[in-house]
């Protein structure tokens, strides 16, 4: 039934599926600042994860020329061929044995997350999320219809090395689907190799799937990351994803990607093809762009984001603010009130300054910061955060 009538008007009787999930958390606080902003004040704007750099001069010139060429109509479904070869590329230079026929090119990394998830978990299926979590992991879930079990990292800093033992305890023969986010949404940690080779036996030893999402790999800050898929026994159970809003400033592009073996493509195509048919498709040429041509562009918002962490890192310290300090992405989990969604709304109402709650994440007493956005409107948040004593 679709619909019934109160009060001698017609209204809608929504899906049982999307009571499971909470409007997204981020997209919640954004709406606020605008409000705020479009009644005249002054918001600094910390809860969104979108680079402050514009997309790289080329990569603008390479869909404007696909536009001009005529690279304005449906593609082949999972990708044009130049850029799905592009991505095998580089997952290669990855470690992992990519093939072009194993990439779904999609409008924006969440969709290859959304495919992958409901292609692969049913009714009742297990999914174990390691938090803090992004929002989004547990709406997907949700809406498939899957039951979530969460480890809390919060105790070990955030850091998977150190909760191996929590996890090992969680999974099973029963657990269907692990995601793994590294470099991580919220917290900005980088799971070490021995936590990833961790996940790899347990993952073996059970049977179970693993997502790996890796949008945020090319930003990190003097260490290493390894993909999941490029490790012994883990090439055949894990599914990829990617992406080019973060690396590339490519928000408002969508684009993105799956890589999977064996059968998962064909079937998460059946989905692909009859929800988004394909992604735009002079997008997917300044795409190739990106991935071939952009190392300085990439090098040079790197190296911004790791300077900001630093200059905030060495803020928190003068003020007595313990902070765990993340290696990549460019996030930054503050300790906070036991309440962090009234501390949240405090600081946007009372110092104008926008974050995330931490319990939105699974990390509740802290709440996101991003420090995407330029190095004087942070030192703006921090300090009206400081001068309303709310921090430190």
């Amino acid at each position: 039934m679709s619909g019934r009538e109160v009060g001698g008007e017609f209204a809608f009787e929504f899906a049982e599926r999307v009571d499971r999930v909470e409007p997204s958390a981020t997209l919640a606080i954004s709406n606020a600042a605008n409000e705020l902003e479009a009644a005249g004040h002054d918001v600094v704007d910390l809860s969104v994860g979108a680079p402050d750099f514009p997309t790289p001069e080329n990569v603008v010139e390479a869909g404007t020329d696909a536009l001009e060429a005529g690279h304005t109509g449906y593609t082949s479904s999972n990708g044009v061929p130049e850029l799905k070869e592009a991505i095998a590329e580089k997952l290669r230079d990855d470690g992992i044995d990519a093939d072009a026929d194993e990439v779904i090119v999609t409008p924006g990394a969440k969709q290859a997350l959304y495919e992958t998830v409901q292609t692969l978990v049913d009714d009742g299926d297990e999914v174990v999320l390691l938090d803090p979590a992004w929002v989004s992991y547990e709406a997907m879930v949700r809406l498939a219809g899957g039951e979530l079990s969460r480890v809390d990292l919060a105790p070990y800093e955030f850091e998977l090395e150190g909760g191996l033992d929590d996890l090992a305890a969680t999974v099973s023969d029963d657990t269907e689907l692990l995601v793994v986010n590294s470099p991580t949404n919220p917290t900005g940690a980088v799971y070490s190799d021995a936590a990833l080779e961790g996940v790899r036996d347990l993952a073996v030893e059970h049977d179970i799937a693993v997502i790996a999402d890796e949008i945020y790999d090319e930003i990190v800050y003097g260490v290493e990351q390894t993909s999941l898929a490029s490790l012994d026994g883990m090439a055949d159970r894990t599914v990829t994803i990617n992406g080019f809003s973060k690396a590339y400033s490519m928000t408002g592009w969508r684009l993105g990607y799956l890589h999977a073996t064996g059968d998962l493509v064909s079937q998460a195509g059946k989905l692909h093809s009859h929800s988004v048919s394909c992604a735009t498709n002079f997008v997917q040429r300044a795409g190739v762009e990106a991935l071939h041509n952009t190392d300085n562009a990439v090098e040079e918002m790197r190296a911004a984001f790791e300077s900001r962490r630093d200059m905030l890192v060495d803020l928190f310290d003068d003020h007595g603010v313990d902070v765990a300090v993340p290696d990549g992405a460019f996030y930054m989990m503050l300790p906070v009130a036991d309440d962090d969604s009234a501390w949240a709304e405090e600081a946007i109402q009372e110092a104008h300054v926008a974050t995330v709650p931490g319990s939105a994440f699974g990390a509740p007493g802290h709440v996101r910061i991003s420090y995407a956005a330029a190095e004087e409107r942070l030192r703006e948040g921090m300090q009206r955060l400081f001068d309303a004593d709310l921090l430190g």
